[in-house]
């Protein structure tokens, strides 16, 4: 597969609130060949950092619980202010509404955990397919 058709070039905005989930998340990031990744420890520094630096990120990657700001919320807030950047929900949570609740907010895909790198992979590839024919169009 050509390198241009992977993940490799997406900058990625990792927001969770426990340091070990967002080490863990990077780790497969880099193993996927993404270099450029940002990390907040919850949604208000999500939204903090995002509107000074929004040119900076391609895919946002949210882990639904968190105090402060849930990712529920912390997706309601972008898509109010940036309704185009990819959002992937990450969590435990898979009952109808949790999903239907995402999906009504805008959410790009929605990752189950636990995961594995491959899972995380074709995710990020479906995004990234979307951004490019977003492109294209």
């Amino acid at each position: 597969m050509a390198k241009e058709e992977g993940v490799s070039g997406l900058r990625v905005l990792v927001v969770d609130d426990q340091q070990e989930v967002r080490s863990m998340l990077r780790s497969m990031l880099t193993e996927l060949g993404i270099t450029q990744i940002f990390e907040a420890s919850d949604g208000k520094e999500a939204m903090v950092f995002t509107d000074s630096a929004m040119d900076m990120i391609d895919v946002v990657i949210c882990d639904w619980n968190m105090p402060k700001m849930s990712g529920i919320e912390l997706l309601r807030q972008m898509r109010s202010v940036f309704p185009n950047v990819p959002f992937l929900m990450v969590t435990g949570r898979s009952d109808i509404e949790s999903v239907s609740q995402a999906k009504a907010n805008g959410v790009t895909a929605y990752i189950r955990k636990p995961f594995s790198p491959a899972h995380l992979e074709i995710k990020l590839r479906v995004i990234k397919s979307k951004m490019d024919a977003q492109r294209v169009a």
